[in-house]
């Protein structure tokens, strides 16, 4: 099967700038917006017979994909949704003082003038001792003293330090062997001034039945980010389906709970969809092996909402030579 990409390496450390590059044509990279029409105009002629619904599609249909679709902007808006992030920073190890005044060593974009210091020990562990008299909270309680801050990587989850009387959440998270400090902020202006997600019509025929191929237990596969780490994630098989006549697959990946994990690029990246690629949630195979797709409910990674995430690319495994006219588009407010 010819790749969309064939020019990607298969080298996790060169994916990074590509994925930049990738990103950047999704909300414009630049170009004018007559630039843009035009290249709607010539992608928009070799997939209009795709893009429209089936005979198929019924309203009960289109009624069931609004829902899903305000589901998912009210997820995205939340006071704590993939909207609020307002900074991400990066952390070298030894003691650091941070907040929003300039004679900070991390300057946040919000919140107080002065948190205090962060201490990056050697052995991965995050020490916080907060400016005196701050108004903070630890995982929504007063906090009254020096704490060890879980990371995201810790099965409890991350602390969160709270603090704007609880519009902003700071938390501290792992990629690979790097730390970062996150933080989310009700009053963020990417969530204040979220705009609708444009979707593709819903259409039925987007629908496809799959068959789960599993692998043998314990494997994993190699998944690259936007920040130019990999990790390996459990990879417990992957599906297959049939589009006009051609097979299509693509690698799963278990994040826990009932639902398997794709992440998939296509042709219509950058081409009307996001330009890293897309996600897609599916449920575990049940009697025959058999997986239903739909993918009306393929949606971007928060990466396509802000700038402070830290997103999953889809493996080489998952470049399809399809168009997949269908689920979100990308997100122009970017």
């Amino acid at each position: 099967m010819r790749l969309p990409y064939p020019w990607l390496p298969k080298a996790p450390h060169l994916l990074f700038p590509i994925a930049l590059v990738l990103a950047l044509s999704a909300c414009g990279g630049g170009r004018s917006e007559s630039d843009l029409d035009a290249a709607d105009a010539g992608d928009s002629a070799s997939t209009e017979a795709e893009a429209k619904p089936s005979a198929a599609t019924s309203a009960a249909f289109v009624g069931e994909q609004q829902v899903w679709r305000d589901q998912r902007k009210a997820n995205l808006t939340k006071p704590d949704g993939w909207s609020s992030l307002i900074g991400l920073h990066w952390l070298d190890p030894g003691p650091h003082y941070f907040g929003s005044d300039r004679d900070n060593g991390i300057r946040l974009t919000m919140g107080p003038g002065h948190f205090g210091m962060i201490d990056l020990k050697k052995n991965g562990s995050v020490r916080f001792v907060p400016e005196n008299g701050s108004a903070l909270t630890l995982d929504d309680q007063p906090l009254k003293g020096a704490a060890t801050l879980r990371t995201d990587a810790d099965p409890a989850g991350p602390s969160k330090l709270g603090f704007d009387e609880g519009k902003g959440i700071l938390t501290v998270i792992k990629r690979g062997d790097r730390y970062a400090l996150r933080v989310r902020h009700a009053d963020a202006p990417t969530r204040t001034g979220f705009k609708d997600i444009p979707y593709w019509q819903a259409d039925a025929g987007w629908v496809v039945d799959s068959k789960f191929v599993a692998h043998p237990p314990g494997k994993t596969i190699a998944i690259a980010n936007i920040v130019g780490t990999t990790e390996q994630v459990p990879n417990p098989g992957y599906v297959e389906f049939e589009r006009d006549g051609k097979s299509y697959r693509i690698e799963a990946l278990d994040e826990g709970g009932d639902s398997l994990f794709l992440v998939f690029a296509d042709r219509t990246n950058g081409h009307g969809s996001y330009g890293a690629g897309r996600f897609l949630d599916a449920p575990k195979p049940g009697i025959g092996g058999r997986v239903p797709l739909d993918f009306n409910k393929a949606y971007n990674p928060p990466c396509a909402f802000t700038a402070f995430a830290t997103c999953p690319l889809p493996p080489a495994e998952n470049r399809l030579d399809l168009a997949i006219t269908a689920g979100e588009k990308a997100y122009a407010a970017h």
